[in-house]
């Protein structure tokens, strides 16, 4: 079964396996933000620093996204190779914030999680 969407991914071939995986890169997507707020609000010493790091490390991670990774057509395209490799990067940060907040078990979740997404992502294209 094959479904064809109109809008900034026209054109893809969509199976069960890559729209369920659309979900998944999305729910991670979100749990990245999620994370970093969480790893930032964690480590800082200060209501300043807490804030600061609460608020920035998404921020910052979203705006990465934004420019070189959003599915709707990234600001800044990059050749596929460096796309994968900063996909797996920003997305691992999560990973590390949560093993950093003593979240280990779920930081290995949410890793394997991570590179299955972009394994199929970038395997079924």
């Amino acid at each position: 079964m094959r479904i064809e969407r109109p809008g900034p991914v026209a054109g893809r071939q969509w199976t069960p396996l890559t729209a369920g995986n659309a979900g998944l890169a999305f729910g991670l997507e979100l749990a990245l933000l999620v994370a970093l707020g969480y790893w930032g609000f964690k480590t800082g010493s200060t209501l300043a620093t807490r804030l600061l790091l609460g608020l920035g490390a998404p921020a910052a991670a979203a705006t990465v996204w934004g420019l070189f990774l959003a599915a709707g057509g990234p600001k800044f395209r990059q050749p596929l190779a460096v796309e994968i490799v900063l996909k797996l990067l920003v997305l691992g940060t999560a990973a590390l914030a949560l093993h950093a907040t003593g979240r280990t078990t779920l930081a290995w979740v949410y890793g394997g999680l991570v590179v299955i997404s972009v394994a199929i992502e970038y395997t079924t294209r």
